[in-house]
């Protein structure tokens, strides 16, 4: 007989947001549907030197009204909004932090560049004191794994804590790493998704690649130019079925798994065969019914390749009816926020399905006849969602699809 308390239905019941469209997920869920730009001229660097200014930059965010200065001084940026937007989903989960204390709890957060803004503090400090050695505050804050450590000190976490560099995938692989250490009953609460602050190094790295657009993202338009840098926070608790019904928590969606893949071909340009084997591979491991599937959450960065690719993707596994299924892409108001993408865009697929409504794909003017899908265009707008599966590729082929479900 099997045992039931290692197969237990995972949902969610908090989400934790911090976007260049709002801090909290109602501002962000009321400015995504509103087809709201969070694009800007950046400020956290000289941008003079480049031919790109533009980026999903958050420029309200005070990571004070979060933590103690003490502790601000001794993180990076990332690790300030990773803590923030954690304490907002514990905070909108409704459970007390001294209670959650008392259970298995774990961390699992996605990232791209880790902290490099710190990396950037210490060139520029040593290069302006003419010094070779680096500060012990700086050496124990640069390293990727300090995010989630961080948020573990802060909020006295001891359960497992890992980090992701799946790239702009990583939001989806640590919410599935969670899913099953609750689902296997490893863990009772998880803290998962994905952060990244925009860095002059990422900003360069991305513009060295002639990926990034002049002024605007424009998924799926014919003339797009390519992608928008951003910059985020997105955090899900996660907690078994049978929990939040004890404690009679709301309840967001119900995660029903994920489906991985590497395309193992090309470092930066996706496969249609990569991205198809992750979708399918996150329907056929579930059982659940392909036709079933009422809206995707794309990828959709702007830029050429990934587009058609993952548009391709999504006609080989749904055949006609892919252009049927509305299929938006937030990016297009947030830029691409690395590590957050997918976390973000999770929350944005748990949103849809508790508001039964679908954001935009704005800045759409002309469709590109090579991505045949309703990409939701200019809009939001009412739509049943039921079943919604969360797309993410990433550099190296990392492929990972997530499937979120109203949990009724």
């Amino acid at each position: 007989m099997k045992n039931l308390l290692n197969n237990r239905r995972v949902v969610v019941t908090g989400l934790g947001v911090i976007s260049s469209l709002g801090i909290g997920w109602e501002l962000f869920w009321k400015n995504l549907m509103a087809g709201k730009s969070g694009i800007s001229r950046i400020e956290a660097f000289d941008t003079s030197a480049y031919d790109r200014h533009y980026g999903g930059e958050i420029k309200n965010f005070d990571p004070t009204q979060f933590m103690n200065k003490r502790r601000v001084a001794r993180m990076g940026r990332a690790s300030q909004m990773a803590v923030a937007a954690s304490r907002l989903a514990i905070k909108d989960s409704k459970i007390l932090f001294e209670t959650l204390r008392d259970y298995r709890v774990g961390i699992c957060m996605g990232t791209t560049m880790g902290e490099s803004r710190v990396i950037e503090n210490i060139i520029e400090n040593n290069t302006k004191l003419e010094r070779i050695s680096v500060q012990g505050i700086l050496a124990l804050a640069y390293p990727a794994n300090s995010i989630s450590t961080n948020v573990s000190h802060e909020l006295n976490i001891k359960g497992e804590n890992i980090i992701f560099a799946n790239a702009c995938a990583a939001g989806n692989y640590a919410i599935g790493r969670a899913f099953d250490l609750i689902r296997s009953n490893k863990a009772d609460f998880m803290l998962a998704g994905g952060v990244d602050a925009l860095s002059r190094i990422a900003f360069t790295g991305f513009g060295r690649l002639f990926a990034m657009a002049p002024e605007k993202c424009q998924p799926f338009d014919k003339n797009r130019k390519g992608m928008i840098l951003g910059e985020g926070a997105g955090i899900l608790l996660l907690e078994a079925l049978e929990s939040a019904q004890k404690r009679k928590a709301h309840i967001y969606a119900e995660v029903l798994g994920y489906g991985l893949s590497c395309d193992a071909q090309n470092m930066t340009t996706p496969s249609i065969e990569g991205v198809a084997c992750a979708i399918m591979r996150s329907i056929k491991n579930l059982g659940a019914d392909i036709g079933a599937v009422d809206y995707i959450s794309a990828h959709g960065t702007g830029t050429p390749e990934n587009d058609g690719v993952e548009c391709k993707a999504i006609a080989k596994v749904f055949g006609s009816r892919a252009q049927k299924i509305p299929t938006s892409s937030i990016k297009s108001m947030l830029g691409h926020t690395m590590g957050a993408a997918a976390a973000l865009e999770a929350i944005a697929c748990c949103l849809a399905i508790q508001k039964q409504e679908i954001p935009p794909t704005i800045n759409l003017e002309e469709q590109d006849p090579e991505c045949e899908i309703d990409c939701v265009a200019n809009k939001g707008r009412k739509h049943k969602a039921s079943v919604v599966l969360n797309n993410s590729q990433a550099f190296g082929g990392n492929n990972a699809c997530l499937v979120l479900k109203d949990y009724k």
